[in-house]
Parts: C-alpha cells; sequence; structure tokens
C-alpha cells in the first residue's frame, strides 16, 4: 500500500438545501421527508474535505444512487 492510499478524503454530496427550524427537524422520524430547493435535473454540488471540487448529475447504479461528474471547479463560490 503506497502512501496516497492511507490520505482520507471525506466527501460530501449535496442535492439541494432546505432551512428549518430546529424544533422541526427533532420532530422527524423515520421516513420523514425533507423538500430540498432543488429539482430532479438540477446538477449536485461535490465537496472534498468542505471544498467545492466539482458537480455532478445524479444518477442510479443499479440498487445504489451515484454522481456522474459533469463539471470540475478551481473555486470556492458555492
Amino acid at each position: 500500500m503506497n502512501a496516497l492510499s492511507r490520505v482520507a478524503v471525506e466527501v460530501t454530496v449535496v442535492l439541494g438545501k432546505n432551512v428549518m427550524p430546529i424544533r422541526q427537524l427533532l420532530k422527524m422520524g423515520r421516513g420523514a421527508v425533507i423538500d430540498l430547493d432543488s429539482g430532479h435535473e438540477d446538477l449536485a454540488w461535490v465537496y472534498a474535505n468542505g471544498e467545492l471540487i466539482a458537480r455532478g448529475e445524479v444518477m442510479m447504479i443499479g440498487e445504489k444512487i451515484g454522481v456522474s461528474i459533469t463539471e470540475m471547479t478551481n473555486s470556492l463560490e458555492e
């Protein structure tokens, strides 16, 4: 195993956003649905260690959800 294979990177994919009071969030249970500000054709944002690195389209791969990268970014604008 080389040194790069041991480096941990946290990858986060953001599909959309919503603002709600904490009391509403605490009342939610399993199966609750949160409305997001994006539609099914909008791009997802891909972050690595908290930094925006790409945008992509959400897609199904068998029974799993994946992201197809459509644009690499080099700024932290969003």
